[in-house]
């Protein structure tokens, strides 16, 4: 019998590769898959982390209430200040300046000054007066090592002088040099500090909150408008009651010639 072409019956095999049904539309899911579950198993790949919860807002509570009004802010810092009595350095160049002898001048231009900025107790005045000289003692000087850090931004260093008071006091204040090299004080305040640090181009003073167990952390940054560093940030952290001092064990005998421990280091941290 005389068959047409056209209409050859399949064999089985061939009958399930035409035969529409959920094979045929498995198949292209399955290679949409496979991109994605190859890259998932490569180091680097996207991670599943799980549900993400619902993000909300804060709701204002007695929303009809007639707020208070708020009177424009003190920037709280003190006011920028040439020094008196030091020549100008070259190329804005802070280094050039003997940081004793710029606290020297600022007492001289402010002898009776005993709050404010320029405050500080007649004894530690006298003190400042007489570092350098000869016959004293080098170590009782109140004026400490000084640091330099570029804190304005303009690719210059300033300087920062910490000059030790009583009662574990301390004035911290910061010089620049203008475009014409004269020495501007930047920063100047007086507190109970606890430590002073540098980080980036702000100044941190850590001092007491007032409140036991706990301190105030201030971070002080330059201020373009103000030409002034001014407490920009304020922190309360909660300190442990009892901190554990680790206690230090007995120095072992040093052979002779050998040099002693380190001393410590001042209060400003190293840059």
């Amino acid at each position: 019998m005389k068959t047409s072409p056209f209409r050859t019956t399949p064999s089985a095999p061939q009958a399930r590769a035409v035969r529409p049904g959920r094979a045929a539309l498995w198949l292209p899911s399955a290679l949409l898959l496979l991109p994605l579950l190859a890259g998932c198993g490569e180091a680097g790949g996207l991670v599943g982390a799980g549900p993400t919860p619902t993000a909300s807002g804060p709701v204002h509570l007695w929303p009809d209430r007639r707020p208070a009004s708020v009177p424009p802010a003190d920037p709280g810092g003190a006011p920028p200040e040439y020094v008196q009595g030091i020549p100008p350095v070259r190329e804005q160049n802070v280094h050039e300046v003997d940081p004793l002898a710029l606290v020297q001048a600022e007492v001289r231009t402010h002898p009776d000054a005993f709050s404010g900025a320029d405050g500080m107790p007649a004894q530690t005045a006298a003190a400042i007066t007489a570092c350098g000289k000869e016959g004293q003692d080098a170590a009782r000087c109140p004026v400490l090592t000084p640091y330099y850090r570029d804190l304005t931004g303009n690719s210059k260093d300033e300087l920062i002088v910490g000059i030790e008071l009583p009662d574990r006091m301390m004035s911290v204040r910061v010089y620049t040099a203008d475009p014409d090299g004269r020495l501007n004080r930047i920063m100047a305040t007086t507190q109970t500090v606890i430590s002073v640090e540098l980080a980036g181009r702000d100044v941190i003073l850590r001092v007491p909150s007032g409140n036991n167990g706990y301190e105030l952390i201030t971070a002080w940054s330059w201020d373009e408008k103000q030409r002034s560093m001014l407490p920009t940030r304020e922190q309360i952290v909660r300190v442990p009651a009892n901190p554990q001092t680790p206690v230090s064990p007995s120095p072992e005998p040093r052979e002779p010639g050998e040099p002693d421990e380190p001393l410590t280091p001042s209060v400003l941290s190293t840059p």
